[in-house]
């Protein structure tokens, strides 16, 4: 019988339905973040309070797109 030996461990991804959500959570909390900020911490990231209106506003499945690579 032939024997396969791996040189390096399998990297375990997190790619649970759990962990997902738990991430999504995360995403929602910082929008809830975002929409508490005063108009002067606003100015200071260079946004303004009706971008951030609007992005609190979001769902938490709707992430910006170059967030999907660091939620997974």
């Amino acid at each position: 019988m032939t024997q396969i030996a791996l040189t390096k461990p399998r990297r375990l991804t997190r790619t649970g339905i759990g962990h997902r959500l738990w991430q999504r959570l995360g995403v929602a909390k910082q929008r809830r973040a975002l929409a508490r900020l005063d108009d002067r911490a606003l100015d200071d990231i260079g946004i303004t309070r009706a971008q951030a209106r609007t992005e609190a506003a979001r769902p938490i499945w709707d992430a910006p797109l170059h967030w999907h690579k660091c939620l997974r």
